[in-house]
């Protein structure tokens, strides 16, 4: 009896699902996304709690002055120094130490507010904070957009988000926690007035065991995660890339007018809660249920996310998700009812999920990898500076016209920035 000679198949691994996972999840990405929750349970442990700090250090009427003023100078002082680290990154070829410096720094100063004893000394520690966030951001991203292949890239910085939010989640879990061991349960409904001084100390002992996990981030980034050796590209005297547009392609500046215009569509998500808050009559407890609801959504949805970014195109999966945020801001207004509040905010989490990962994969995949920090770096610039004016337009309008204005509005400059990003996710995917 003959037997045929069997004919060898194609190689279909790289097609299945656990050759996928597992080249998203290499051990540099496992450990950027533990070390992004870590970092983010340092900073949480921390942030939500400032205005209440700031109050029993001064009054509530000067809270809200320091306040404005803290956010107002480092979201800047992050921004542009954001765009300079990924730029100098480039030109050493190296982006672990700046990744390590800036999440060290950053800690480092958090903690330094356990000392303050008025509000400008607390500015000036969260401005020093936000300088070790600018040093790290765009290193970093170049870092990890070099440490996995193309086409799970997305994958890897979803779960990177996913990661991020998580420590969203938990660090003001342990806050709550240690003021509760430290001040009682009296220490927990501190809204309108200052806090007591048993509270204070409560306050001070949280941002000093900050700096524990925010140093453990540093460690666990020094020891484990591998450097991506860039070589840099050639300069000129005024130390700008001789082949700058070859680097960065046009359409790469047409994605960033897209982002910039969605960006001042794209108010702060608190404005959700405040809003849910003020048309339901909530409590501060069902206001702590919103927020958590809002990051479980943003978990749940950000590796099934970016997985479809990886299959179907970055653009397109970032064209879903910003239709899914324009249709959730048209239907805020008109949630009259808890449950209505819950199942959009669940929904709100996809437009994350869809967005987070595929952006900054998107940009990694624009960019030459020598000029990749630079791209980072004015990616992370423009979002940064479109912030602000995005939240001053939605918190006036709504207390000038309503809600109902305010969401509108928002909705009506993300959809700009849609239609600019449409050319894009029509063009053909390889």
């Amino acid at each position: 009896m003959l037997h045929r000679k069997a004919i060898p198949t194609r190689n279909l691994a790289t097609k299945t699902p656990v050759n996928v996972w597992s080249r998203a999840f290499n051990t540099n990405v496992l450990w950027l996304g533990l070390v992004s929750c870590l970092a983010d349970i340092s900073s949480e442990m921390v942030y939500p709690l400032l205005p209440m700090f700031l109050a029993g250090l001064s009054t509530v009427q000067m809270a809200a002055i320091y306040v404005g003023i803290m956010d107002g100078t480092a979201d800047m002082t992050s921004g542009l120094l954001k765009l300079l680290s990924g730029r100098w990154s480039d030109k050493t070829g190296r982006r672990k130490g700046w990744a390590i410096w800036g999440y060290t720094w950053s800690c480092l100063a958090r903690s330094m507010m356990a000392a303050a004893r008025s509000g400008w000394f607390v500015i000036l520690m969260r401005v020093l904070d936000r300088i070790g966030k600018g040093l790290r951001t765009s290193p970093r991203d170049a870092l990890l957009a070099g440490s996995v292949q193309q086409d799970v890239r997305a994958l890897a910085f979803s779960f990177h988000r996913m990661m991020d939010h998580a420590g969203a989640l938990t660090g003001p879990l342990l806050a709550l926690g240690t003021i509760y061991m430290l001040a009682g349960s009296s220490g927990l409904w501190i809204v309108h007035s200052p806090a007591q001084p048993s509270t204070m100390v409560a306050l001070r002992w949280v941002f000093a065991l900050s700096v524990v996990p925010g140093l453990m981030a540093g460690i666990g980034l020094w020891l484990k995660v591998t450097e991506t050796t860039v070589t840099s590209p050639p300069t000129d005297r005024l130390g700008l890339f001789q082949d700058g547009p070859v680097s960065v392609p046009r359409r790469f500046y047409l994605f960033l007018v897209a982002i910039a215009l969605f960006a001042l569509g794209n108010s702060s998500d608190l404005f959700l809660v405040l809003y849910a808050q003020d048309r339901l009559g909530l409590g501060p407890g069902w206001v702590v249920i919103l927020w958590s609801v809002l990051h479980v959504s943003k978990i749940a949805w950000s590796l099934p996310g970016g997985r479809v970014a990886d299959m179907f195109g970055r653009s397109r999966a970032i064209l879903g998700g910003w239709l899914i945020y324009i249709l959730v801001y048209v239907a805020m207004p008109f949630a009259d009812g808890l449950l209505q509040v819950l199942a959009l905010l669940c929904i709100y989490g996809s437009y994350y999920g869809l967005t987070e990962g595929a952006e900054r994969a998107l940009v990694a995949d624009m960019a030459d990898a020598k000029v990749r920090g630079w791209a980072y770096g004015l990616y992370h610039a423009v979002i940064a500076a479109a912030a602000l004016p995005a939240s001053l337009i939605f918190g006036l309008l709504f207390a000038k016209f309503g809600a109902r204005a305010a969401f509108t509005t928002g909705a009506g400059l993300a959809a700009c920035g849609t239609l600019v990003l449409l050319p894009l996710a029509l063009r053909p995917t390889r």
